[in-house]
């Protein structure tokens, strides 16, 4: 970027806001229940989504199709907070980038709750002036699974999902 005009500078910091604000925009429609604004945060066509145990999906309309079936309910309570977004512009329509999440479901009628910590990978093309989400990977680092229906809390499991296989 050394040798890169004002005009292409000022290009790629509106690229890198134009994508932590994408990230943003998808994240707040899942706690908001916004199936319509979720997709819209995905390229149309194949895409790539491995969200581990919630499945694998090869384009949006499948996993808009499974959160909306199982996660927009009332009952179903969600928090997503992301952070420290480490974004590469790879050219001036491509990037990839990590970031982390904080994630917490409160279910009110199991009385269970879940928290999850873990970070985004996440490719990123641009369509016209829009940038979208081609390619997404959910890695779980840490999870607090708990059971509140007997007026307390007991804790189902707590650790790294993957080491304790």
């Amino acid at each position: 970027m050394d040798n890169a005009s004002l005009e292409q500078r000022i290009a790629a910091l509106e690229s890198l806001e134009a994508i932590r604000s994408l990230k943003a925009r998808y994240l707040f429609a899942c706690d908001r229940k916004d199936p319509a604004t979720m997709r819209a945060c995905f390229a149309d066509g194949k895409v790539h989504i491995d969200y581990g145990i919630v499945g694998t999906f090869d384009n949006a309309d499948t996993l808009v199709a499974l959160y909306t079936e199982v996660a927009c309910h009332p009952n179903m309570v969600e928090m997503h907070h992301s952070a420290d977004p480490q974004i590469e512009l790879i050219s001036a329509d491509h990037a990839r980038a990590t970031c982390s999440l904080h994630y917490c479901l409160l279910e009110t009628k199991s009385k269970g709750f879940t928290q999850l910590g873990g970070y985004y990978e996440d490719e990123y093309r641009k369509f016209g002036k829009d940038w979208k989400i081609t390619s997404t990977r959910f890695i779980v680092t840490s999870t607090l699974s708990m059971d509140m229906s007997e007026g307390i809390a007991k804790v189902l499991f707590a650790g790294n999902p993957q080491l304790a296989a």
